[in-house]
């Protein structure tokens, strides 16, 4: 959905989590998501009543939603879903935002755990939500694809383990090699996991 297609609310909630990537919650203002969604200020606390720290916990729930919602387009990428190439597809998102347009952003969802996970329990339980909102679809699409269900939580878990990590290390180099490294060290591990059909 277009940033102009969504209503006020969405917009704020939106534009906070685009901050929230690029300069992390202490740095992201309400005055400033404000400006970005093109909302007047005063919406703010009609929306979030419960200020900034409910705006932040509805910024990461969104993206734990986007970022499960894209399992089923990433797998729709795939001639041939398999789950090193569902990882592939997770992976790519990244490498392709940051050799197009650099190293800026982050995961919001990482962003906020950094920034709160100590200091704001509402948000570090909103953080935890939303990586448990990404993990779920993930480890579906390798249930679907002949990961054992024992095993698809775990390397749900693995995968999107790696990939942070990996988006915190290219962010910090200013390189994709990180990203480039997980998926090939991480691949043939994930592949392996699926048990083949007779």
């Amino acid at each position: 959905m277009a940033q102009s297609e969504r209503g006020p609310r969405e917009r704020m909630v939106f534009s906070a989590a685009q901050l929230i990537r690029r300069e992390g919650v202490a740095a992201t203002g309400m005055r400033e998501v404000a400006a970005h969604a093109g909302a007047p200020r005063g919406s703010l606390q009609h929306y979030f009543p419960g200020g900034k720290e409910q705006l932040v916990n509805e910024a990461v729930g969104w993206a734990g939603r986007y970022a499960g919602n894209r399992v089923a387009r990433f797998l729709a990428a795939l001639d041939e879903p398999t789950p090193g190439g569902l990882f592939a597809e997770m992976v790519r998102q990244w490498t392709d935002e940051y050799e197009a347009a650099g190293f800026a952003g982050g995961c919001p969802v990482a962003a906020a755990t950094v920034d709160c996970a100590e200091s704001t329990e509402s948000t570090r339980e909103a953080a935890a939500a939303a990586f448990a909102t990404w993990t779920g679809p993930v480890a579906r699409a390798l249930t679907d694809m002949g990961v054992p269900g024992e095993r698809s939580g775990p390397l749900a878990t693995l995968m999107i383990s790696a990939l942070e990590g990996a988006i915190l290390i290219a962010r910090a180099e200013r390189d994709v090699r990180a990203l480039t490294t997980v998926v090939r060290e991480l691949v043939p591990v994930l592949d392996a996991a699926a048990v083949k059909a007779d």
